[in-house]
């Protein structure tokens, strides 16, 4: 059976930021939780959900989702969607983490591969998740240089996609620094930037960390940017919306930087994807 080891999650073995001990402490919780899913999702891949929500707590659900929906997109690749594990994966309850999964299964995907999974069983709208899985894989596995190399290539929207996804990862590469991610991102080719922005909207708003001091801050740094970065925070806040586990940093984030509560806020992203409401058909 293939497992991934916790280990995975140590920031100081990814060389990640690890002089922000409460922040590092709550990101790399959730990337134990996602590797767990995995893990699960190996074991048993025919039916996770019921292993997964005895073994991981609500508030983290989703991040195992994430890490289950990189098995079961490697295991559709492998098999060329014969064993239509993502399918099984959002069978059931699996459907309220629909975001999450299908960016676990472009985590140790290109993007050229991503828009040649015919077998992602969702619409088109959400295979860019894929995309944007694939820019965070890239950036939790190889780091700022990653971030660099990617952000100084030839835009296009398959290039923006992956960006938000290292703008995610990116959070959890400065562990939730505000002045971090500023300096980053600032150094990175202009072009690139509000992409980059939009991935730590909604990484500050799904995953969370800051304080009220570094709310003022993050706004601060990111006004030249500020429509892809809210953008980021209205994604955030739908996909915790939709899978009925919303946080207090879920809530406090879309309070802050877009002045309504997470309700509000995955209704706008309900119109602007009228085939993904905030609460999913339970049937």
């Amino acid at each position: 059976m293939i497992r991934l080891p916790m280990s995975m999650a140590d920031f100081g073995k990814r060389g990640f930021r690890t002089d922000r001990p409460a922040a590092r402490a709550l990101l790399e919780m959730h990337a134990k939780a996602f590797l767990t899913g995995f893990n699960i999702g190996a074991a048993h891949w025919r039916s996770p959900h019921e292993p997964l929500h005895a073994r991981v707590p609500d508030a983290e659900r989703g991040f195992a989702y994430e890490g289950a929906g990189m098995f079961a997109g490697l295991l559709d690749f492998a098999s060329a969607g014969r064993a239509g594990a993502l399918r099984r994966l959002l069978d059931g309850p699996g459907d309220a983490y629909v975001h999450l999964v299908h960016v676990g299964a472009g985590w140790l995907a290109t993007p050229a591969r991503v828009t040649a999974m015919p077998w992602l069983p969702r619409s088109p709208l959400l295979r860019w998740l894929a995309v944007d899985g694939s820019g965070f894989g890239e950036v939790y596995f190889g780091g700022l240089r990653a971030l660099r190399r990617r952000a100084a290539r030839e835009p296009g929207p398959l290039w923006e996609a992956r960006l938000a996804g290292c703008g995610r990862a990116l959070w959890f590469a400065e562990s939730a620094s505000p002045s971090g991610v500023a300096d980053v991102i600032g150094r990175a080719a202009a072009p690139a930037r509000p992409h980059l922005w939009a991935g730590v909207g909604l990484a500050v708003t799904y995953a969370g960390a800051p304080d009220d001091r570094e709310f003022d801050e993050l706004e601060a740094a990111a006004r030249p940017h500020y429509p892809h970065f809210a953008q980021g925070v209205v994604f955030g806040a739908a996909a915790r919306q939709r899978s009925g586990v919303v946080p207090l940093h879920t809530t406090r984030s879309a309070q802050r930087f877009l002045g309504v509560d997470p309700v509000v806020a995955s209704e706008w992203s309900a119109v602007a994807a009228p085939d993904h409401p905030p609460t999913p058909d339970r049937g």
